[in-house]
């Protein structure tokens, strides 16, 4: 057993090179949706294939990470036919037969085989994705897909790199089949870049304290984990515990369709049975299980002590069932480009399951995903740059509410659970694109009312100042509000709009769909959902909710209809009296 000061110093160790090769991707990136979004992320592995540190941008890259890399070392090349200075590269949902590589063509993924100073021993693995602006794929931005090969082109792993040399052909076919080879080219170069970080090091690690006793570490550290998760589990009375979700609620494309769950606690392991779940559809929203796994791990680091090590210990407790052919394990050649919409309720339905179980550790629904792309041209304003045809091309991935907690508010405008991008400066999407935001605000009485509010809504508004607009939207929960627990209400739902205010003006019937095209002068209004409410309105806190009034967030009606709270509206002062009046009258 290695003594507690060195596990603990090789642990930040390893977590400082994962977070390292993050930050060289955010600083090296051309694209802003790396390098403002910081859509990319990067681990360390052992030689035996073990996640043993993360560089903790987007949780739902982190844990698929580990099954990507193991269908490469069991279905394409094992470790004998790794070479110092190789580089595998590929983003194929598919690859190896089941759906355990990168579940998104945009996310490349890029493998580095660590080997030691005399070259002889493979001993690491460091491991980036990032997403590419374009593929290929039908069009730029995101759409209504029905079968893989229109999302993109697909690349089972592949060695970009051979003992150091580049594959030049494999190279040319890449930057020939995206619209955007310049900002692909930084990418990938920003992505080699962040590899050989980790291989750096990795190497500098294993030199100062020798292989044997990094690996020794190792091995206590990943036991380390597994024995505190399962402490965590052992709080968790057993037994199974039944939730169920909705998605597509708002009957898109035959919606809404069912993601049903039982997590099942034995003892010190949990299952988290999918089964119950529809069928994938013939759509983009089907989720790889490499995804399914992601979110499910996410979702278990959220209700476990946060001090814990994240590696592959903390894995090892955790069973996934998910049927084959379902929403939760598509399988090929169906559509997964949008595959968060059910990725993100996956963790809804985790919490919604474990609250019966755990009512102190989990949160009220949050808003989901949402997303909005477009690309436009023109000429005069933005000549250079974007695609082959100066066509710019720009997005973000729009934060909402998230829901409450047992014993705080949700948080306001914030990208939601297994995104957590940031919001990218307005400033830096007006230079790059010919487009122009009007409005990026709170939304006031959005919130999911409770003893603990959800955050609020945003409500987000942008101009085209650009020609022959391509425009994709993607949101959730736009007829079924984001649910609140014990008590707590629901929240916002979600709304998209077209031209708000004129008379051109459309509210778009889905929550999301295939792209739509723009005219020069159009506006898209996009209002997020919220979350939900933890917990009894009526329990609140007058003072916090006069904070809200205060601040504008919550109307004084909505103050007294949803929380029984009486504010003076000239003094803003709380009426303690009627107050008391209010909510003793519906006990």
């Amino acid at each position: 057993m290695s003594n507690a000061i060195l596990l603990e110093v090789v642990n930040n160790a390893l977590r400082s090179v994962a977070e390292q090769m993050s930050a060289t991707m955010v600083r090296s990136a051309y694209s802003t949706i790396v390098k403002e979004m910081m859509d990319c992320s990067s681990a360390i592995f052992d030689g035996r294939g073990r996640l043993l540190a993360e560089g903790a941008n987007v949780p739902i890259h982190l844990n698929c990470l580990g099954p990507c890399l193991n269908t490469v070392l069991t279905k394409y090349f094992s470790r004998e036919q790794m070479n110092p200075g190789d580089l595998i590269l590929t983003n194929h949902p598919y690859a190896g037969g089941e759906s355990l590589g990168s579940h998104h063509t945009k996310d490349l993924i890029m493998i580095a085989p660590v080997f030691s100073d005399d070259e002889k021993e493979l001993i690491a693995f460091s491991v980036t994705m990032l997403h590419h602006k374009d593929v290929g794929g039908v069009w730029t931005g995101d759409s209504w897909t029905v079968e893989i090969w229109q999302e993109g082109f697909l690349m089972e792993p592949v060695k970009l790199y051979d003992k150091g040399v580049r594959n030049e052909a494999l190279w040319n076919v890449i930057l020939n089949n995206t619209r955007n080879p310049r900002d692909m080219k930084g990418d990938l170069m920003a992505q080699i870049s962040a590899c050989n970080i980790g291989i750096k090091g990795f190497k500098q690690i294993v030199n100062k304290y020798g292989l044997d006793v990094v690996n020794s570490v190792i091995d206590d550290l990943l036991d380390y984990s597994e024995r505190l998760t399962r402490q965590e589990i052992l709080k968790i009375k057993d037994g199974r515990y039944e939730h169920e979700e909705k998605i597509l609620d708002d009957g898109f494309q035959g919606g809404p369709y069912t993601l049903k769950l039982t997590v099942i606690i034995e003892g010190d392991s949990v299952t988290f049975d999918y089964t119950g779940t529809d069928k994938q559809i013939r759509g983009p929203i089907n989720s790889p299980l490499s995804a399914t796994i992601s979110a499910t791990y996410y979702t278990m680091r959220c209700i476990t002590n946060a001090h814990i090590p994240t590696n592959q210990g903390c894995h090892r407790p955790i069973k996934v069932i998910a049927p084959e052919g379902t929403l939760v394990n598509c399988t090929m050649p169906i559509g997964c480009f949008q595959r968060m919409v059910t990725d993100h309720i996956l963790v809804d339905l985790i919490m919604g399951a474990m609250a019966q179980a755990i009512p102190d550790k989990v949160m009220a629904d949050s808003c989901g995903t949402n997303y909005d792309f477009c690309s436009g041209t023109n000429l005069e304003t933005h000549p250079r740059g974007g695609e082959i045809n100066h066509r710019q091309y720009w997005g973000e991935i729009v934060p909402g509410g998230l829901g409450a907690r047992p014993h705080s508010d949700g948080v306001t405008i914030m990208s939601c659970h297994v995104t957590n991008c940031p919001i990218p400066p307005l400033e830096a999407q007006e230079i790059e694109a010919p487009m122009l935001f009007i409005e990026r605000a709170i939304l006031p009485d959005s919130e999911g009312a409770g003893k603990y509010r959800s955050g609020f809504a945003q409500r987000r508004k942008w101009k085209l100042v650009g020609h022959d607009g391509i425009f994709s939207h993607v949101s959730q929960k736009s007829k079924i509000p984001p649910q609140g627990l014990f008590g707590g209400l629901p929240g916002e739902t979600s709304k998209w709009i077209i031209n708000e205010g004129t008379d051109k003006e459309q509210v778009l019937d889905y929550a999301m769909g295939d792209v739509i095209f723009l005219n020069y002068g159009d506006t898209i209004t996009c209002i997020t959902a919220s979350g939900g409410g933890f917990g009894d309105p009526f329990e609140r806190d007058p003072m916090k909710v006069r904070e809200d009034v205060e601040m504008g967030l919550v109307s004084i009606e909505n103050a007294k209809v949803k929380y029984g709270v009486a504010i003076d509206p000239l003094t803003f002062e709380l009426d303690t009296a009627e107050t008391e009046r209010i909510r003793m009258s519906v006990k």
